[in-house]
């Protein structure tokens, strides 16, 4: 099999699930991956035969994509920030809305940051904080998780992106487990936020292979991240402190609320598809 027939191969597999356009993109991603050779470079020795391996490797990789498993877990890899970071289904795959996140922070951070600190909280592939401390390099980063596979993902990426990042086991529910924590400038967190009934708005994709804890939040308290996090920001927030989540754009007025009322001046803040998405809130 040529490298010209390889691509074909894949892209007449996956368009009637994925569409022209999407089932193009993951073909470039699959075969980059499989060959280690760009667009261009295919293009060039696309008469090239790939080896036996290369074709095994591609057979496996089409059925899970066949079977709507997410391009980024069949390869083990994706994209935050212009950074590379393994990824396995105990993790989210990043997300641009994320990436907007860490942006707003960077962007309002005093420079010089020598005695910054900052608290991550749900640490997942370890995009929010690494991304931190590459951009920020002399600041101190914390991040937290409940999920232990999880953890052992983002300690992964860190050492990959030589990042150091102190790494904790914690869930950030029990404020008993606040107690090892110091003090932070800065809070950051993506929480879950989806309320479950909406799990029906999820492609399958989303529902069928990533991790539904760190997603979805129950219907009767959909803010229940928020609120702990609120609380924590007054006891572990030195002065001037501030927090910056994610947050669900249905939700936007409510957790803006939420944050008012335990004492916080806040900002929400619109992402690239002008929904709200991110919120900050000062003490």
């Amino acid at each position: 099999m040529t490298m010209q027939e390889a691509t074909y191969y894949l892209l007449n597999q996956l368009q009637p699930i994925y569409g022209k356009s999407e089932a193009s993109a993951i073909t470039d991603l699959v075969m980059e991956k499989l060959t280690g050779s760009g667009k261009a470079e295919r293009m060039i020795y696309k008469n090239e035969a790939i080896t036996a391996k290369e074709e095994e490797k591609l057979k496996v990789y089409t059925e899970k994509l066949l079977q709507h498993e997410p391009v980024q877990y069949v390869l083990h890899e994706a994209w935050f920030a212009g950074l590379k970071f393994y990824v396995d289904p105990s993790v989210l795959i990043p997300r641009p809305e994320t990436e907007e996140l860490v942006e707003w922070i960077i962007e309002d951070v005093k420079f010089p940051v020598d005695e910054l600190s900052i608290l991550d909280i749900g640490s997942g592939s370890g995009c929010i904080p690494i991304t931190l401390k590459r951009r920020m390099k002399r600041t101190d980063v914390w991040s937290c998780d409940i999920s232990e596979p999880a953890l052992e993902v983002a300690k992964k990426n860190a050492a990959t992106l030589n990042a150091a990042i102190q790494f904790r086991l914690l869930n950030i529910l029990q404020s008993a487990e606040w107690e090892s924590l110091p003090q932070f400038d800065v809070i950051a967190s993506n929480p879950p936020y989806v309320p479950a009934a909406d799990k029906s708005n999820m492609s399958r994709n989303v529902l069928a292979y990533e991790p539904h804890t760190a997603l979805f939040v129950p219907d009767e308290d959909p803010l229940l991240f928020y609120k702990a996090i609120a609380e924590l920001g007054k006891q572990k927030l030195k002065k001037d402190g501030k927090i910056y989540c994610e947050i669900y754009e249905d939700l936007g007025d409510e957790t803006t609320t939420l944050f008012q009322k335990e004492g916080y001046k806040t900002e929400l803040r619109k992402d690239m598809q002008q929904k709200n998405r991110l919120i900050k809130a000062c003490l």
